[in-house]
């Protein structure tokens, strides 16, 4: 079904609006991601004025192509607000024909409604408030049971007077907010299969880092399902992040190692050595300047203050942890919101919970665990990892 030719998408700037000489760098790289999200939704015309992105639909777009736009809009970081809106004729006549074919309909079935105008084009011939009286006044005459409540309405109707016509629309949703993926560097983020790690990887995108992943497997321990378990949570956020590549590392000879010559309370801080080594090298190698996990303070054994500085004293980039302050309730809510949830609770085992200490170490010192490392070969177990990189490009 072809969609109504005058309607368009708007999304408003986020926070780039605070930026200064360097903000049209950070617009180029937000377009640039809208129109690659729009090659896999149809044809469409993309273009910025004024705070705002318009993406107009091209002959013979589909509803069901403008309405994936739609969502994919939503999904893009640098915008705090999104609409669908439509477009009428810059004239008194115009704003009559729009707010009785586009918003009266829309209206039907509210108790109350309101009218919010801004007038961009000063040459237009009613100022903003004459605007909403104009508009507020047809809608009150084209419907019964409505009224106008300023405070606390149904509906907010929004008029835009632009250079090349007069935008209406209904309200708006919530953008995905932060700043363009690709503004704040390259990350390479350690995908356990979890709830944290994805979590993590969408707050450092929104930051506008352009994420590339790392998950470990210990196969024959884990599972070819638990890989696939995690090449999908990549995938889903690619929705946000765009392209990635996942990179995965077999941990079975270190695991096997350390269970053979180290002491058991020791086998979780001396893996989250070997990861965030190895992640380093991966990192390094990928052009990637910081490591991101999916780590909140004493959630677990592994994630007190003394075992987080002993594992990062494994590495010399820094380690971004997003997720360091947040509750599993917040993490959770954030997992559910971006589509991640019901992949990382799968029940497929991840590297991680093979060959778990009864008691692990909580407040371990670096000098033993160091005591405990210098029983393996560290380097040459790292080497032999670093064989057995498989790399999976998503989008």
């Amino acid at each position: 079904m072809l969609m109504n030719n005058n309607e368009v998408i708007l999304l408003k700037y986020g926070e780039i609006v605070l930026k200064g000489a360097n903000r049209h760098s950070f617009e180029t790289v937000m377009i640039r991601e809208l129109r690659r999200k729009a090659e896999k939704c149809g044809s469409f015309d993309i273009s910025y004025n004024q705070s705002t992105v318009f993406i107009r639909p091209l002959p013979g777009t589909t509803e069901e192509q403008f309405n994936s736009m739609y969502e994919a809009a939503g999904r893009t970081f640098g915008f705090n607000a999104f609409c669908r809106a439509a477009v009428f004729e810059k004239s008194v006549e115009g704003l009559r024909h729009g707010i009785r074919e586009y918003i009266v309909p829309k209206l039907a079935g509210k108790g109350s409604f309101k009218c919010e105008s801004k007038r961009a084009d000063k040459s237009f011939p009613l100022g903003s408030p004459e605007i909403s009286a104009e508009a507020g006044g047809l809608i009150l005459s084209e419907l019964d049971r409505i009224r106008v409540d300023v405070h606390s309405p149904d509906a907010v109707v929004d008029i835009e007077v632009r250079g090349d016509g007069i935008y209406l629309h209904i309200g708006q949703e919530k953008g995905a907010g932060g700043i363009p993926v690709g503004t704040g560097g390259r990350g390479l983020s350690l995908l356990s299969g979890g709830i944290d790690s994805p979590v993590a990887s969408f707050m450092m995108a929104k930051r506008g880092m352009k994420i590339e992943y790392i998950h470990f497997d210990s196969f024959p321990y884990t599972s070819e399902q638990a890989l696939d378990k995690v090449v999908t949570l990549a995938r889903i956020l690619t929705d946000y992040t765009g392209p990635v590549f996942l990179h995965a590392v077999s941990l079975t000879e270190i695991q096997e190692s350390l269970r053979a010559s180290c002491n058991e309370e020791y086998f979780t801080l001396l893996l989250r050595r070997f990861m965030m080594t190895i992640s380093e090298r991966i990192a390094r190698n990928f052009h990637c300047s910081a490591l991101i996990t999916g780590e909140s303070l004493g959630q677990v054994a592994s994630q007190t203050l003394e075992a987080i500085n002993v594992t990062d004293s494994a590495a010399s980039l820094p380690v971004f942890r997003p997720c360091i302050g947040l509750d599993k309730e917040e993490i959770v809510r954030t997992a559910r919101k971006i589509g991640t949830f019901d992949t990382s609770i799968l029940p497929y085992e991840d590297c991680c919970t093979v060959f778990t200490p009864r008691h692990p170490k909580t407040r371990p010192s670096l000098e033993k665990v160091l005591a405990e490392q210098a029983k393996v070969d560290f380097p040459g177990l790292c080497e032999k990892a670093m064989v057995t990189v498989r790399d999976f490009g998503l989008k």
